[in-house]
């Protein structure tokens, strides 16, 4: 008993050690993006300057735009490719279903470096104009394999003859998708478009290959701020984990909220 209770404990600090670890750099560049100072490691007062600094300018918010447009646009249509896919993926036959999706997973399995070249390369052989819609074509190719990912397990639990019962008592087809299986796939769905978004946000090394005429998304202003000791850099990334921190609260609260609020009704 004694021993239980003494691996418990340890097993608590080794959890708050590596919790520690992994968010003492977010806590330190959240508290920087307030210092009064240039400098990134010499705390000078509390200011808010280069948070005003920040948005002084026109191209900060041009950026974000740009980040946001490509993020939503290409989460859009790969969850509607992935979904589609995964749907066709699961009444396939093995053979090839398996080399589907061993083809989707190259861009997933691939270093980002591999994968940039190969569409740079694959664009200029088709003499496409880099920019934004290079760089939305990219990130729609590499957000599908992620929604595959996500939904088809899920298929995979679902009862076989579920579109077969729904035919059976008059559904057309399409009907029997949209109000038969898309609702049974909703969570799975929205997993797929929440990492699709995240990572379409996320990239830097697939934008910077395949954009051009001066288009850029965050993580390329970012980089590029970051190398010129820019303190506005911690005051972007502080929004961007706040936004991103009530997002998820959001996320998780809403549902617990709406659930709670039913039971009451029932009551």
């Amino acid at each position: 008993m004694v021993g239980a209770k003494k691996g418990g404990f340890i097993g608590k600090i080794i959890i708050g050690l590596t919790l520690f670890f992994l968010y003492i750099p977010i806590f330190t560049m959240m508290v920087f993006s307030f210092n009064e100072k240039r400098s990134l490691s010499v705390w000078g007062g509390f200011s808010f300057k280069w948070y005003a600094k920040l948005f002084d300018g026109r191209q900060v918010m041009e950026v974000v735009i740009n980040t946001i447009t490509i993020a939503v646009i290409a989460t859009f249509f790969a969850v509607i490719i992935g979904t589609i896919t995964a749907i066709g993926l699961s009444r396939s036959r093995k053979v090839l279903r398996n080399i589907v999706l061993n083809i989707s997973d190259l861009p997933m399995i691939n270093p980002d470096i591999v994968t940039a070249i190969g569409l740079m390369l694959l664009f200029s052989s088709f003499g496409l104009n880099k920019g934004f819609m290079t760089v939305l074509l990219a990130h729609i190719i590499f957000c599908i394999p992620y929604v595959i990912l996500s939904v088809l397990p899920k298929i995979r639990s679902l009862d076989d003859n579920l579109i077969d019962a729904a035919m059976d008592l008059g559904a057309t087809p399409w009907q029997a998708l949209v109000r038969v299986i898309l609702p049974q796939l909703k969570s799975a769905i929205i997993a797929g478009a929440l990492i699709a978004f995240t990572m379409s946000f996320d990239d830097y090394v697939i934008s910077y290959f395949v954009t051009g005429n001066g288009f850029k998304n965050i993580s390329i202003l970012v980089s590029t701020m970051g190398r010129r000791t820019n303190p506005s850099v911690n005051a972007l990334s502080t929004i961007f984990v706040l936004v991103i921190t009530v997002g998820l609260i959001l996320y998780n609260l809403v549902p617990q909220v709406s659930k709670k609020e039913r039971k009451n009704i029932n009551a």
